[in-house]
C-alpha cells in the first residue's frame, strides 16, 4: 500500500492510497473532520470518516492531471504507465490547479514566504516554449512538481516584476503560459480575441495577454485560483471542474461520452453553490455566448467552481475559443442545447427545450440571448482593433463570423415570445 499526504494550503486534510490492485482510495484526516474550518475537496468527495474506494476517489483526483497527449509524454518520460493515476500524482502532484497539494510523508508544503523561483532569460524562455511540447509541463526538470488538467501543452509560472519565473518545488504560481500548437495556427489571437470580447461584454475571466516568444505566439493568463495575502505573498484557492464536483472521470468530459449535460451543470450551481441566482444566470449567458462566437468544445472541465471565504462560486470562465476558425473540427456541441449536437444551435425551440429540461424560465432565456447579442454586436469593433496587432487575418474572420451569428440568432428571436 502506497499513499501520498493530501494538503489544502497548509492544511493536511487527509490521505490517497493505492492498493495492490492499483485502484486509488481516499480517507480525511480525523483531525481535519474536526476543524471548524474544514470543507470538503469536492461535492463528490463529502466530508465522513469512511474510507472513499476508487470509483468515487478516482475522479476528483484524476481530475488533477493532464490528459491525452501530454499525460502519455509525462509517463514516458517519468518511466511510468499511462493509466496510473497515483504513481503521476506522485511525480508531479506538488503543483496543481486549485489549493491542493500531494506530498510523501515526511514533506510539507512551502511556506508561501518562502518561495522559490528563477527568473528566465529571454533564451531561456525560447528554449522552454521550443521544448514544451516534447516534455510538457517541463516534467524531469530537477525542482519542478507542476500539474494542471487538459490536453493542450500549458505551463504554470510565476510573473514577477514582468519577467517570467519558474515555479519550484510547491511554490504557487501566478499565471499558465500556453504555447500556440503548431497544427492549431491562429489559437493563442483566435482565444485572446474571443476572451476579450467576453470581458466586455461581462462575463467573468481571468485577465488574458498575447505574447510572442522567439516565433511562437502564446497566451499568459492569470490564475483566477490564486490571491495576493496582506503580506504580498501569493495564495492558493480551491477550486474543482465541475466534472469534479459531479463524479466524472476527465475521460467522460464529453456528454456524447456519457459526461454532464447542460442540465447536471445547472442543477449542481442550483444545489451547490452559495449564489445560484448568480451563478445560473452567469452561467446561461456564458452557453449563449459560447454558441454565438462558435465554441463547440466547452465542455465539463472547462467550467469550475472557486471555494473562497467560506462561499462556493462559479469561477470566472476559461478556454473561449471559437472552434469554427478550424473547418475540420467537429461541429458537434460538447453538451447539447435543448435537442440539438451542432454549435449552429439557432432553432429557438431547442433553446425553450433546454430551459424547461433545466428548470428554467422562457422569457428570462429570452431576455439574456437578446441582450447578449447587442452587447457582442456592440463590442465586436473595438475587439477587432485591438486585436490587429497580433493576429489580423484572424480577427477579420472571428470578428465577420461572430457578428453573423449573433445577428442571425437576433433574427431567430424576432416575433418569438
Amino acid at each position: 500500500m502506497r499513499d501520498l499526504i493530501v494538503y489544502l494550503n497548509a492544511e493536511r486534510v487527509g490521505r490517497l492510497k493505492q492498493d495492490e490492485s492499483g485502484l486509488l482510495q481516499f480517507s480525511y484526516a480525523q483531525t481535519w473532520l474536526e476543524k471548524s474550518i474544514a470543507m470538503p475537496l469536492s461535492r463528490s468527495l463529502p466530508l465522513q470518516s469512511e474510507l472513499f474506494p476508487g470509483r468515487k476517489a478516482r475522479p476528483f483526483f484524476a481530475g488533477i492531471l493532464p490528459e491525452e497527449g501530454p499525460r502519455e509524454k509525462i509517463a514516458k518520460i517519468l518511466g511510468i504507465s499511462g493509466s496510473n493515476d497515483f504513481a503521476m500524482l506522485e511525480r508531479i502532484g506538488g503543483e496543481c490547479a486549485g489549493a491542493v497539494s500531494l506530498l510523501p510523508e515526511g514533506l510539507t508544503p512551502a511556506d508561501p514566504k518562502k518561495v522559490r523561483h528563477r527568473e528566465l532569460t529571454e533564451a531561456e524562455l525560447r528554449q522552454l516554449v521550443a521544448e514544451l511540447p516534447n516534455r510538457p509541463l517541463m516534467v524531469g526538470m530537477d525542482g519542478l512538481r507542476l500539474s494542471l488538467a487538459g490536453a493542450q501543452d500549458k505551463l504554470p509560472v510565476v510573473v514577477h516584476n514582468k519577467g517570467i519565473c519558474l515555479p519550484f518545488g510547491d511554490t504557487p504560481s501566478t499565471h499558465i503560459l500556453k504555447p500556440e500548437p503548431d497544427h492549431f495556427l491562429g489559437l493563442a489571437a483566435n482565444e485572446v480575441f474571443c476572451m476579450t470580447l467576453a470581458r466586455a461584454v461581462g462575463l467573468n475571466t481571468p485577465r488574458v495577454e498575447f505574447r510572442r516568444i522567439g516565433k511562437k505566439s502564446c497566451i499568459l493568463v492569470q490564475r483566477y485560483d490564486r490571491a495576493t495575502d496582506e503580506y504580498g505573498s501569493t495564495i492558493r484557492l480551491h477550486q474543482e471542474d465541475f466534472c469534479q464536483a459531479l463524479g466524472f472521470p476527465p475521460e467522460r468530459k464529453y456528454q456524447a461520452e456519457g459526461g454532464p449535460r447542460l442540465s447536471d451543470c445547472i442543477s449542481l450551481l442550483r444545489d451547490w453553490s452559495t449564489a445560484p441566482v448568480l451563478d445560473i444566470p452567469s452561467f446561461i449567458n456564458c452557453q449563449i455566448f459560447n454558441v454565438l462566437i462558435g465554441n463547440a468544445d466547452a465542455h465539463g472541465k472547462n467550467y469550475s467552481l472557486l471555494y473562497s471565504g467560506g462561499e462556493r462560486r462559479l469561477a470566472p470562465y476559461y478556454d473561449l475559443v471559437s472552434t469554427l476558425a478550424w473547418p475540420g473540427l467537429s461541429k458537434n456541441l460538447a453538451m447539447k442545447i435543448g435537442g440539438c449536437k451542432s454549435v449552429n444551435a439557432f432553432t429557438i425551440g431547442d433553446w425553450k427545450m433546454m430551459a424547461k429540461k433545466s428548470g428554467l424560465g422562457w422569457p428570462m432565456m429570452r431576455e439574456r440571448m437578446a441582450e447578449i447579442c447587442h452587447s457582442v454586436l456592440s463590442e465586436l469593433d473595438e475587439v477587432r482593433a485591438g486585436s490587429k496587432a497580433y493576429g489580423e487575418s484572424m480577427a477579420t474572420l472571428l470578428h465577420e463570423t461572430i457578428g453573423g451569428r449573433a445577428t442571425r440568432m437576433l433574427e431567430a428571436l424576432s416575433g418569438v415570445k
